[in-house]
């Protein structure tokens, strides 16, 4: 059995799920919302922004870790096959992973595509926001399947989950800020540089940012990005950084499941 029959087998399974249905309903409904509300495409890509930078990881944490112990009984059928343990897991990751992008990019893009999203100028940053929802998906899956694979206690894994995400989306800009204000006389811009690429729902907000070209809006490390590297090499950065937030993690599960004691 290979990775592909498993991400097959896994991405179906979710796609049955009602769950999936309520995840792509939900982007649907927001897109012909704000579209109804403010028929200008680039403000509603705007404020997309700032929806799917904070939602799109939750859901991605909550449907890993829920998936990781709902399928618990399927991966030890799996690992008494003579199925390589690192192909089982990439197999269900990729499976969930790519389950969740599809019910987000159809979700936002059939009522994006109704309201004339091809034939407008917002074109290429709302396939910057799609983008950046789906590195954020793909990131926060695996981040969810490491704390499934580290705790074999439920309650454990759920909560590390949930703060988890809280650090990332609410902890960790405040912890920052703060560092701002108590170093405020010292040249902080390479620690607020790096500190940014640390945080990938803080990389992905300055990302779109960057593309939408938006300098008031950037914020102090958006500033930063754009003045040291200037908006196009700070985009690619930035979608390089996200690239190895996706790799390391799921790295560091492959290893995990080859240890794992089931």
């Amino acid at each position: 059995m290979s990775a592909i029959k498993i991400l097959k087998y896994s991405f179906y399974d979710l796609m049955r799920s009602r769950w999936s249905y309520v995840y792509l309903a939900f982007y649907m409904l927001l897109g012909f919302v704000l579209l109804f509300l403010n028929s200008d495409l680039s403000k509603a890509t705007i404020t997309l922004m700032n929806i799917i930078v904070v939602l799109t990881p939750m859901i991605g944490t909550i449907f890993g870790i829920m998936y990781f112990y709902n399928s618990r009984e399927f991966t030890e059928l799996l690992l008494s096959q003579p199925v390589k343990r690192s192909t089982i897991f990439l197999g269900q990751y990729l499976g969930l992973s790519l389950s969740l992008s599809m019910s987000l990019i159809i979700g936002l893009g059939i009522p994006f595509l109704l309201y004339g999203i091809t034939q407008s100028d917002a074109v290429g940053n709302f396939i910057t926001l799609l983008a950046s929802g789906t590195f954020l998906t793909f990131i926060f899956v695996a981040l969810s399947l490491n704390i499934g694979l580290g705790n074999s206690n439920k309650i454990k894994g759920f909560g590390y989950a949930i703060l988890m995400w809280l650090f990332f989306a609410v902890i960790y800009d405040g912890l920052f800020m703060i560092s701002l204000i108590v170093f405020g006389d010292y040249p902080l811009d390479k620690f607020a540089l790096g500190a940014s690429l640390f945080n990938p729902i803080d990389l992905s907000r300055i990302m779109i940012l960057l593309k939408l070209e938006i300098s008031a809006l950037l914020g102090y490390t958006g500033a930063l990005f754009q003045k040291f590297f200037g908006t196009s090499s700070g985009l690619f950065i930035s979608i390089g950084v996200l690239l190895l937030w996706v790799f390391i993690p799921v790295s560091i599960m492959l290893r995990k499941s080859l240890r794992k004691d089931f």
